[in-house]
């Protein structure tokens, strides 16, 4: 069962949930700024990206601005990095999605369709 990290107020996470139910995948939704992804999903997430760490942080978010983020990417561990993402659903880029074989991080519909082709 997929797992899809959205926030009720993202019109990019309604157009991804929208696009899953049209084609019948299943997926359970879960709401990232009160139940961020664990660590052992950001780190699947983060082997899915190729060690783009950047690309799993939302930051266009105000936390992630406030916070100066982007500065502190640059001196601190991978490992640090996600346990900030756990922490802090906010910073978390999204739709994040995840399952068997899936790991998906914002809404890019060709990416999606190619990644679960076989669930649709």
């Amino acid at each position: 069962m997929l797992k899809v990290y959205s926030y009720s107020n993202c019109g990019t996470c309604h157009r991804a949930t929208r696009w899953l139910r049209e084609r019948g995948i299943e997926f359970e939704e879960r709401p990232i700024r009160e139940t961020p992804p664990s660590m052992g999903e950001l780190e699947t997430m983060h082997a899915a990206q190729k060690g783009g760490l950047k690309r799993l942080f939302n930051t266009s978010g105000r936390d992630y601005r406030e916070g100066k983020i982007g500065e502190k990417l640059e001196t601190i561990s991978i490992r640090d990095a996600l346990a900030l993402l756990a922490r802090n659903g906010n910073l978390v880029k999204r739709p994040f999605v995840i399952g068997q074989g899936i790991a998906l991080v914002g809404f890019d519909e060709k990416a999606w369709e190619s990644a679960l082709a076989g669930r649709i």
